[in-house]
């Protein structure tokens, strides 16, 4: 009886792996895999003229491009575009593309540079500080230390210093990779605190943990005077929720140090043209941010922002289409631990949100997450090296 079944094929290591499975002669395997890849791929503003263009050099090469209808007639200036095709396909667009002038040549290039990334995939390593952790090989937990009086979830518990170091020790038996340390509440409504403030709550607490822990601390910030003290006394990362687009100052402080840093999309409001586009954009503003200052990629982190400036139906959607973050080519943290999200779904309170987050853990994990962002160190351990069991080869 013959067994037909689909095959999910989203690089190029799993074509090759696939169509050796097959038996076919080692030689025919480079020629084979890249017709084994399709690929969707979206891009916005596009002139009429260029779309054009590219639409008909796609359909020679058996592919096809998605228009505004408009674009036949030029009756709208630009259009986004959705091409589909092979990755040979592709890679026989781009070179005639390459061979236009202007503006048709430089779109070529960024299709060639998005296709270089299925190819380069994320940094082997993350390295932050001393410490230089694998990226692929299991996703690692980062532990919430809030030492402020006003968080959402854990506000108060743990603004002591003694009461945060038996907290970090917990966690850290619990299973926790990285402490993350927040010395000024992030909620809705949450009152600002100045810089002076957040030094007082935050670096006593950094100072203890890199002496009597061997663990990377991460400090959640976006003030680089507070980024600076935290980083000299003890900090190896970054964690910044306007990534690196609040203050100027902040990437070239973590440059400085060889810090590493997570960069996490933020807004000023809940309007978006496109929500994964926009955001893909901002991250991408991050990223140029961060290397003009000479901060590696090897030292950084992406984060798309569940809860910030996102409302249920957005969020929802961010966690579908959390692989168009793998566009960056960069480890993906996702903080989701007892968010509203899952309080609006679930409809239970801040302290009854377990399942629901392991559910996005798990999910997350399954769609390209390195770091999870958790308050139950413990249950999320759990969750997180079953799903690495089932997720990473």
């Amino acid at each position: 009886m013959i067994n037909a079944r689909l095959l999910f094929i989203e690089n190029m290591s799993t074509s090759k792996e696939e169509i050796r499975k097959i038996g076919v002669d080692a030689a025919s395997i480079p020629w084979l895999s890249p017709k084994a890849l399709f690929i969707t791929m979206k891009l916005e503003n596009v002139s009429s003229f260029a779309a054009n263009i590219i639409k008909q050099e796609m359909l020679g090469k058996g592919g096809d491009v998605a228009v505004n209808r408009g674009v036949a007639n030029f009756s709208t200036e630009t259009s986004d575009i959705l091409i589909m095709g092979t990755y040979s396909q592709y890679k026989k667009l781009i070179y005639k593309l390459e061979m236009q002038p202007g503006s048709i040549r430089n779109i070529g290039e960024e299709i060639k540079r998005i296709l270089m990334g299925l190819d380069i995939g994320k940094p082997e390593y993350f390295e932050c500080g001393k410490y230089k952790l694998p990226i692929g090989e299991k996703t690692y937990i980062m532990g919430i230390l809030n030492v402020t009086p006003d968080s959402f979830s854990d506000g108060g518990k743990y603004n002591t210093t003694e009461s945060a170091i038996k907290r970090v020790k917990n966690m850290i038996e619990n299973g926790a990779d990285i402490i993350d340390i927040g010395g000024e509440s992030t909620r809705p409504g949450h009152q600002p605190v100045n810089a002076i403030e957040e030094i007082n709550r935050v670096v006593p607490v950094v100072e203890v943990i890199a002496k009597e822990f061997n663990i990377p601390i991460s400090v959640d910030t976006s003030k680089a005077v507070v980024a600076d003290r935290a980083l000299k006394a003890g900090a190896h990362i970054i964690n910044d929720i306007w990534g690196l687009q609040k203050d100027p100052a902040l990437a070239e402080v973590v440059a400085k140090h060889g810090a590493g840093v997570v960069m996490m999309h933020n807004n000023d409001n809940c309007e978006y043209r496109d929500l994964m586009g926009d955001i893909i954009k901002f991250l991408r503003k991050s990223i140029e941010l961060a290397e003009k200052t000479g901060i590696r990629r090897e030292s950084m982190v992406i984060d798309p922002g569940i809860g910030f400036a996102k409302n249920l139906d957005h969020n929802l959607e961010v966690m579908r289409r959390l692989k168009e973050l793998s566009t960056l080519n960069l480890p993906i943290l996702l903080g989701t631990s007892r968010k509203s999200l899952i309080g609006n779904i679930l409809d239970l309170p801040v302290n009854e949100r377990l399942e629901g987050t392991s559910a996005t853990v798990t999910l997350g994990i399954a769609n390209g997450t390195d770091f999870v962002r958790v308050h139950d160190v413990k249950e999320m351990a759990r969750v997180v090296r079953m799903t690495d069991a089932m997720v990473r080869v």
